[in-house]
Order: C-alpha cells, then structure tokens, then sequence
C-alpha cells in the first residue's frame, strides 16, 4: 500500500505542479482586486429630502402620461430634483417624469446613470466619453454582479474609469479601470479559463475539474504518505522540507481543491441572464387619496427616505414610505467603504403603508407584504413556508454579489425546496437559492473563500490566504518537484 500510494504521488507531480502554481498564482490575484482594485468613493445613493407639497397628484400625473400599468413606480433622486421613475418593463428602459409639471424627460434613464455614476465616484464635473446598456453578462461585466440590465459609464479619462450602474434601484453594480481590467482579464484567463469559446464550454468545465482534480488527488496521497509512512530523522534536503511543510499545509491544499472541483462542476457554465425578477405589472388606476396635499401632515415625525407605490394581493394599491434605520452609519472612508461592499449595510429601517385610495395606514406592514410576494413569485400556499426572517448583511446564501438590502428571506420545505429572498420596496424577487446548492456554497465560503476568518477582518483574512498559497506553491509544489527530480536522478 505504501508503494502504491508512493507511485501514485509521484507520478501525478508534475501535473500537481502545475495546477498548484497556475490555481495558486491565478488565485492571488483576487485578494488584490478585492484589497487595492479601484471603488466607489461614496456608498449611499443620492439622498435628498422628499418633498411633495408642489407635486401634481399622482393619478393626474400617471394619467397624462398615458401609463396604465407597470412594473415599478418610485421616486428617484435626479440630478436636479426628484423624479417619478416608471418600470413598465424589467428589460426596457425606465421612464422618469417631472413631480411637478408631469412632463417626461426623453431618453432620461442613461442621463440618469451618468448622474450616479458621477455620484458614486464623487466626479461631479468630470466629463463621460459613452454610456452603453448591458443586457447580457461577459467576461468585462460577468455574471457574479448578478443585476441586468445596466449601463456602463465610461468616463474620458486615460486610466479608462468606468462605472456600471442599475438605474432601478440607483445601485453601483461594478466599477473598474484599466488596472482592475488587467488584473481582472488575468484572473479569467488563467482561473476560469474565460479564454475558450463559448462553444467548448462543457470541454473547459471538464479539464479544469480534472486537473484541479489531480491536484486532490495528489494531496490525498501526499496525507496518506504522511500517515503511512513514518521517518525517524528528517531528510536532509528539499525533500526534508517538502514533508514538513505537508504536515501544515496539505490541509489547505485539500480545501482549496476540493471546493475548487466541487464548485467548477456546479457552477461552470456561466448564467447569461440575472435570476431578479420583478413582481407582474399592477394596475395603476385608484390613486385617489392625494398624498401631496397631505405631505406635510403625514411626514411630520417621520423621515422618509423613500417612497414608491406597490400592490397587495387583493390589487389594492398603497404608497410605501421607507424610514431610515438608526441602528447603522453610512461608511465615509475608503476601508469602511470597502467592508461595507462586502459585508453590507442596511439603509433603510421599516416601512410605512398608505392605501393609495383611502390614504388610511395599511396595518399589516411590511412583513405581510413580503409573505405576499412570497407567494406570488413562487406560487406556493404560505404553508410551505418553514422560516421567515428579515436579512440586514449580506453572507451565506445571499451574499454582496446581490447588492440589494434589507429583503425578507423565506425557507420553503417540498416541493420547491429553497430560500426565496424578496425586496418589499419594488416587490422584486431578489435571489433564489435551492436547498441541494447550499452546500456547495458553504463550501466555496469556507473551504475556498476562507470566510471562517471574516471575524478577524478582510484584510487579514487576505493577508493568511495569500502567504497560505505562496508557501503552498514554494514549500510543496517547488521542493516536492525538486525532491521528485533528485530520486530520478
């Protein structure tokens, strides 16, 4: 056994080798775009106070428009003042209107972008050389950012800062440079392989499983070595070395490989739309009650930092205003800002309902309105529902990828079998994540992504993976190689 597992190890050296230094070198490559990759300079979206005293009631305004239904209403921070946003379609371009005269500002959802992306990048003035809409994913704008569509804003500036922004929500998808665009192409290249076309795609799935796969094997029958056969003194040498540095590093090597194998094969074949999915179009008549003339009333001991206008699931439809959270501070620093990306913030508090007919309080509230859209993206009676809880950081199954908080996440048990998250403020459902896929996403947290250091900091969690990886690739894959060589010899 012990001369089986010693041919075994040897002759998978130097495809070990391999993998190790181009998984291992390629990896370190995401530690520095997650540390030192350019970002946003401001996390919160505009915020302005809501003021509707001078604002044309909203059925007028909706009704000269000729806007029956839609998707989503809300007030939006433009650049100048607040505006009415209207989805009528999660793929076509929003609409936004003036509060006041009720005129609709043509074209306005790229000019809109181009004011976020200014905002997020604390560029008032600087001058934008294009704005193009994304409605698929790719190797510049990949499917891990999760929100479609977007629009990428490119500012004329010789670093090639861009920004991509999703106009629905006024959130910061991604930003980059031309630096992050290097560093980024490299990644894919050399982790992912994003170099092969899309039409060998199961080709690519397969070779980088089996090579990563050689890489635990190998690491399997390194332990195994370990465990069988014992050395009274150590030998002298890099092949002394090689042995020591198994016995504290081929734990790491497994876990890097393992999750690795495990999550190519789940997730090889990239996603070329976003799971999101808004709630079906409401009717938008029945905006009787005229909350501009009683602004001042209702806000009185309130701040609101939202508003938009949903349905329940008797049709009935009612103004959403969200009030802030007190609980948590907006980041203003760099470091602040970057954990924050990762870890997530929650910006608003709870929120009040109005009926949009009566403008009498809807008791039920937002917990309600979530279990209702629950119910109308899955189609499923509330019984099925196991848990509900609200979701106020990103992490374990609905992680920073989403970019959207708070939302409402519901366990279902048979026959769906999965955590639906959904936003109340827009009804969107957010995310979807089926029971059978929770342990591969455990183990890329864990086993990959090192998430068990999280409490220690991103930095240091980093900063532990990365000297892992380069002794891993020196200690073990170096000297094991040499070690391989001087026996040939």
């Amino acid at each position: 056994m012990k001369i089986s597992v010693l041919k075994l190890h040897r002759a998978l050296a130097l495809f070990g080798f391999a993998a190790m230094l181009l998984w291992g070198a390629s990896g370190l490559l995401h530690p520095w775009l997650t540390t030192f990759g350019v970002q946003q300079a401001v996390f919160a979206p505009p915020q302005r106070a809501l003021n509707l005293n001078q604002a044309l009631p909203f059925q007028q305004l909706l009704k000269q428009t000729g806007i029956e239904q839609a998707q989503s209403v809300r007030l939006a921070e433009g650049e100048s003042a607040n505006l009415l946003q209207v989805t009528e379609s999660q793929f076509a371009p929003r609409r936004y209107f003036d509060l006041n005269t009720g005129l609709e500002l043509p074209n306005h959802d790229p000019v809109y972008a181009a004011f976020l992306a200014r905002h997020y990048l604390n560029a008032p003035y600087a001058e934008i050389a294009k704005v193009e809409r994304i409605e698929t994913f790719s190797n510049d704008y990949p499917s891990v950012n999760r929100l479609l569509p977007v629009y990428r804003v490119q500012f004329d500036r010789p670093d090639g800062l861009n920004a991509y922004v999703y106009t629905e929500t006024a959130s910061l998808a991604a930003v980059s440079d031309n630096t992050k665009h290097r560093v980024q192409t490299a990644f894919q290249w050399l982790h992912t392989w994003s170099w092969m076309p899309k039409a060998a795609e199961t080709p690519r799935v397969l070779l980088i499983a089996m090579l990563v796969g050689v890489l635990f094997t190998m690491a399997c029958s390194g332990l195994a070595m370990l465990v069988l056969i014992r050395r009274k003194v150590r030998t002298a040498g890099a092949k002394g070395w090689h042995r020591i540095a198994g016995y504290a590093l081929v734990v790491p090597v497994l876990m890097f490989s393992f999750s690795g194998v495990y999550h190519v094969v789940q997730h090889g074949w990239p996603e070329e739309q976003s799971k999101l999915a808004m709630r079906p179009a409401i009717q938008l008549q029945n905006l009787d009650f005229a909350i501009h003339s009683s602004w001042a009333e209702i806000t009185r001991d309130l701040q609101v930092t939202g508003l938009s206008l949903v349905a329940n699931q008797n049709g009935e439809l009612l103004y959403r205003l969200a009030l802030p959270n007190p609980k948590n501070g907006l980041p203003d620093n760099a470091q602040a800002i970057r954990t924050a990306r990762f870890d997530g913030v929650q910006p608003t508090g709870p929120a009040v309902y109005l009926n949009a007919k009566t403008g009498i309080l809807w008791q039920d509230g937002d917990r309600e309105m979530a279990h209702q859209l629950a119910q109308l993206h899955t189609g499923l009676p509330r019984e099925a529902v196991q848990r509900v809880s609200l979701v106020t950081r990103f992490g374990g199954d609905y992680d920073f990828r989403n970019k959207r908080l708070p939302v409402w996440k519901f366990e279902y048990g048979a026959p769906l079998n999965a955590s639906v998250f959904v936003d109340t403020a827009t009804g969107v459902l957010a995310d979807i994540t089926l029971n059978s896929a929770k342990p591969e996403i455990w183990s890329f947290s864990m086993l990959h992504k090192w998430s068990f250091l999280g409490g220690l900091g991103r930095n240091v969690q980093n900063i532990v993976m990365c000297v892992v990886v380069v002794l891993a690739m020196v200690m073990m894959a170096g000297f094991g190689l040499r070690s391989r060589r001087s026996v040939a010899r």
